[in-house]
């Protein structure tokens, strides 16, 4: 009894004196007024977690003039309002910390700054303005010719937020190039934090794109680092993913293990972002081994989370994960209602996804046009200053003149013919919804957008105008019960010239019709032909590696029967079906089924109906080389098809 009452008091002696040597650093820190930020940081390490003791520190430091002490006080308030979801005072603290950095000639903190400004504006779905300051500190920082340690972290930290917003935009591949980037830097440093971050970054990718056991390698190495630095955040991140990795490849129990104590953690810290994401992911794996009742608990708690902070994605995975429930348990019913509150929030948030795309799509081609009006402003004023200088060149100023404005006059009028083209896309897009997939759409939204964001606005302007043509195309096709075969062929060009965006431009495509066959007289379904071409680009060409070839060759058989043959050199049905049952999500396409519906009912009248069959290539050593699609068809041409009630009206 004796030990243990001596071995507290010599701990609790320790404690105050630990206390007190603390306290000594702080006020020689501010007395000094030490600049450097490591040894700050270090010094207020055990500070800069709290509010009350941060903001004590602050009065102190601005007591004594210490405006550099004041400027990482002010940042790290920022980052504990941001962490809080208190955006408009996070926002106004980093802003307080680069006026004072600025002040004090700490480029460091300069560069922290912009980066937490970046976070916020990321965190809050303004993808344009979070970029930008996440670009203004790594130009910042890697033009800095007094490099540190620090300087270092910030451009990692720049690298991974930046491959963050790539990640938003659909653009994995660009989001993974940063992410390595960040990752070389922090091993460098031996940042075992920002590892643990990147890598997690890195395991998302990977879940996306179906490659589960990269994923879970990653998310564990992610892991590994968070338990070496004690993070309880990012064991509950961690543990959640690598939960969900093992719900997608059905061990439910392994997944309840994981993820049942991070609720309880999550709830300590405060998160309650975390704490919707684990107790929507209990439920999950609940469900899954068949206790509905309590999955159905854990659900509604987290619907009710996201409502309050308004998460459009954790609301509508709620109604899902309620309509299934509901299903098992008979109450179909409800299970409808659930589903059709969940397409309603899913709607809801993917619009609300184009609208801000779109929206940022114009307000970075409004702010590369005022750039561009300065620059030619300032060309002239130079020119108006040459003129005084030396009269004797007048003539020829005058001309330059002339031919500046002349200049000026066509890129406005050529901006603002850009300007209507894009304002009638975003009227069309929301009619097209209807008639093309909504992802198509989605990706090819996104990947004009990257050509802006780059300043590649040749190939902007080149596509948008593919585009806005191909769903102006789809609009008055789809007003018609058939079309010509010409008009077909050429909506068909289209559509592959702005699938072939995402591919590189890497598939060759090529259309081959008979000598002499007369397109524009022959009638067909309007885009009859893209769920096949879609197939062969999605599940024949996208894993395949090396050269891509897609063929669309049209022939007629004999005088009534008309052919339309699709081949690619893809990977073919077999090896395709392997891949996507290793992929999670596997959704059944029913494209080709609705093809054969729609032929059926077309034809029904016919003597003869059509016959589609594919094939199953292979080369002479037998291994699969692609995939055929022969559609035979009943010639019906513009003279013998019946009238329909709108041709009856006009008449």
């Amino acid at each position: 009894m004796k030990k243990r009452l001596f071995s507290f008091l010599l701990f609790f002696l320790c404690f105050i004196q630990l206390k007190a040597q603390q306290r000594i650093a702080v006020e020689k820190l501010i007395e000094n007024k030490i600049q450097n930020f490591i040894q700050v940081d270090t010094t207020l390490q055990g500070i800069k977690h709290d509010k009350e003791k941060l903001l004590a520190f602050l009065t102190e430091a601005e007591k004594s003039g210490y405006t550099y002490g004041m400027a990482y006080a002010e940042n790290a308030l920022g980052i504990l309002a941001r962490n809080k979801a208190e955006y408009p005072e996070a926002l106004a603290r980093h802003e307080k910390a680069l006026i004072l950095a600025k002040k004090s000639g700490s480029v460091d903190i300069q560069i922290m700054a912009l980066n937490m400004f970046g976070v916020v504006y990321r965190r809050k779905d303004e993808m344009r303005l979070a970029i930008e300051y996440h670009k203004k500190a790594l130009e910042l920082a890697e033009s800095n010719v007094t490099s540190s340690e620090t300087n270092e972290r910030s451009i990692a930290v720049a690298r991974n937020s930046i491959g963050n917003i790539y990640l938003t935009l659909k653009q994995d591949d660009l989001a993974e190039q940063e992410f390595l980037k960040s990752i070389e830097i922090e091993s460098k440093l031996g940042n075992k934090l920002g590892l643990a971050i990147n890598y997690q970054n890195l395991g998302g990718i990977y879940e996306e794109r179906g490659d589960l056991d990269t994923a879970l390698n990653y998310y564990q190495k992610s892991l590994s680092y968070n338990e070496q630095i004690n993070s309880d955040i990012g064991r509950i991140i961690c543990k959640n993913s690598i939960g969900q990795i093992y719900l997608k490849e059905n061990h439910p129990r392994e997944a309840l293990r994981l993820i049942q104590p991070t609720i309880a953690k999550a709830e300590e810290i405060g998160d309650r972002y975390y704490v919707i994401m684990a107790k929507m992911n209990l439920g999950w794996a609940l469900y899954e081994i068949g206790e509905l009742d309590n999955a159905e608990s854990y659900i509604q708690e987290a619907l009710e989370g996201a409502k309050v902070r308004n998460v459009r994605y954790y609301i509508a995975e709620s109604y899902s994960l309620l309509s299934k429930i509901s299903e098992a348990k008979g109450n179909y019913k409800a299970a409808l209602n659930y589903n059709r509150l969940y397409h309603e929030n899913e709607e809801q948030y993917l619009n609300e996804r184009n609208r801000q795309y779109l929206a940022d799509l114009i307000l970075k081609y409004e702010s590369d046009k005022k750039k561009n009006q300065i620059e030619i402003l300032e060309k002239e004023n130079e020119l108006v200053n040459l003129k005084l200088e030396d009269n004797n060149k007048i003539i020829a100023i005058l001309v330059i003149c002339t031919v500046l404005l002349g200049i000026i006059f066509y890129i406005l009028y050529h901006q603002s013919m850009l300007r209507r083209e894009k304002a009638f896309l975003a009227l069309e897009q929301k009619m097209m919804r209807s008639q093309m997939n909504p992802h198509f759409i989605f990706n090819s939204l996104n990947s004009i957008k990257l050509y802006i964001i780059n300043n590649d606005k040749d190939k902007a302007v080149y596509y948008l105008n593919k585009f806005s043509k191909l769903i102006r195309t789809i609009l008055s096709n789809s007003k018609e019960k058939d079309i010509t075969l010409a008009d077909e062929l050429a909506t068909m060009g289209l559509y592959m010239n702005i699938e072939n965006i995402r591919f590189s431009n890497k598939i060759r495509f090529d259309i081959q019709v008979e000598e002499g066959l007369q397109t524009e007289n022959i009638r067909i379904p309007s885009l009859i032909l893209q769920p096949f071409l879609e197939n062969s680009i999605w599940h024949g060409l996208s894993s395949k590696e090396g050269d891509k070839c897609l063929s669309l060759r049209v022939f007629q058989e004999t005088q009534d029967l008309l052919t339309i043959e699709i081949e690619d050199n893809g990977v073919g049905r077999a090896r395709s079906t392997e891949i996507k049952s290793k992929k999670t999500l596997n959704n059944k396409s029913i494209g080709i089924d609705l093809t054969d519906e729609r032929l059926k009912n077309y034809f029904s009248e016919s003597a003869t109906g059509h016959m589609l069959e594919i094939i199953d290539l292979y080369d002479d050593n037998g291994e699969a080389s692609g995939t055929k699609v022969v559609l035979k068809m009943p010639i019906r041409s513009e003279f013998t098809r019946k009238p329909n009630q709108r041709d009856l009206v006009s008449a």
